[in-house]
């Protein structure tokens, strides 16, 4: 089996959810705050992505990373979107892109983004693999790899194809372990089958697992009283073998010194602790929720500039407390500058962007249905 990812602390800084000023620019100085404690814990791994804030992360990544740290000092991941490209010329363009707005001068960890069935057949017939192999050749990719939404089958296809990929990264927390549609234990299997090593992506499922209902709380609480409902995910994504690091979009600093107090000695879980993650994962399982991870990739082309992922959130909520009058008020603030799920076009966008592969049209008829006037 691969020893990649050995040294590095199984904690990942992932600068997808950046705090956030009140004009909706990246709160730079909060976040600089942040890289310091992170790196000061002995924290070094950052993720980003050429589409995550429309460049704005790789900008904050070179404002609060890369020109306040000796570059040897920290792992820098960056991911060309496959998902935008036509042909195998636009490549370059836009990794030289990811360079310039980074500054890191190299990438220890590039990705090909969010491969699926669909994009996976764009990376073949433009050469994506072979692409990122030459970036390595040159000395600008130390380790070359992709992240995946799709099943094991697609995923066991890919790996057996393209064997110089050194790592994917994957779904994993408690709630997709046995997925149908998400199939996190079934993909991480197929990595280790493959030898290929694991970084783990939304073990919080975007927010999801660290705020539930009073009865799945109480039942952590009697476990553990000392434990945050969150750091429970965290350490369940990574108590797994073969692991490089667990990334954690951390939007605050409870969010980040939580993180950092649960990880800095970390301990895998043990049975019992297992056994109550499975009693919380019996009753989560029977509350009807939108799996969304939060990640806006349907957001950006949306004609009515539809907030998706908010409304999801605010309808999973609805759902799990039942505050009908809370949900009405959260949901005419979301939409107050933005279009309402009634106002979707059925174009279908962004069923095509979604990695969680969600009904997304029907969910908004649903929740305009129950929300709105």
């Amino acid at each position: 089996m691969s020893d990649l990812g050995k040294g590095i602390k199984k904690l990942g800084f992932g600068f997808m959810r950046l705090p956030k000023l009140a004009d909706g620019s990246n709160d730079l100085e909060t976040t600089k705050k942040m890289v310091d404690e992170f790196m000061a814990a002995g924290f070094t791994y950052f993720d980003t992505a050429y589409v995550y804030d429309r460049g704005g992360s790789e900008a904050a990544i070179r404002e609060c990373v890369v020109k306040r740290y000796p570059r040897e000092s920290f792992q820098l991941a960056d991911k060309i979107p496959v998902f935008e490209l036509k042909t195998a010329e636009e490549y370059q363009p836009l990794f030289d892109t990811m360079l310039e707005r980074t500054q890191a001068g190299y990438f220890d960890f590039v990705l090909l983004h969010a491969l699926n069935k669909d994009s996976y057949a764009k990376v073949q017939e433009t050469d994506g693999f072979g692409f990122a192999a030459k970036q390595k050749e040159k000395g600008l990719a130390k380790h070359i790899g992709f992240s995946f939404h799709d099943s094991a089958e697609v995923l066991d296809k890919i790996l057996t194809e393209h064997p110089e990929a050194e790592f994917v990264q994957l779904q994993i927390n408690y709630a997709d372990w046995e997925s149908e549609s998400v199939q996190s234990r079934k993909c991480y299997e197929v990595a280790r089958k493959h030898g290929v090593n694991v970084t783990i992506m939304e073990p919080v499922k975007g927010g999801t697992l660290a705020k539930m209902s009073p009865e799945i709380e109480k039942i952590f609480k009697d476990a553990e009283p000392d434990m945050s409902i969150p750091s429970w995910a965290v350490r369940f994504a990574a108590s797994h073998e073969g692991l490089i690091t667990v990334l954690s979009g951390m939007s605050n600093m409870e969010q980040l010194h939580d993180n950092v107090e649960t990880m800095k000695d970390f301990k895998p879980l043990d049975q019992e602790e297992l056994a109550t993650i499975q009693k919380v994962v019996d009753i989560f399982n029977k509350t009807e929720r939108i799996p969304c991870t939060a990640c806006k990739y349907c957001v950006d082309g949306c004609p009515m500039q539809i907030n998706i992922p908010r409304l999801f959130s605010i309808m999973n909520n609805y759902k799990v407390f039942g505050n009908k009058e809370l949900a009405q008020k959260e949901y005419k603030n979301a939409t107050k500058d933005r279009g309402k799920a009634s106002e979707c076009l059925h174009c279908g966008h962004c069923e095509m962007m979604c990695p969680q592969h969600l009904p997304i049209m029907e969910n908004l008829e649903k929740i305009a249905q129950e929300l709105e006037d």
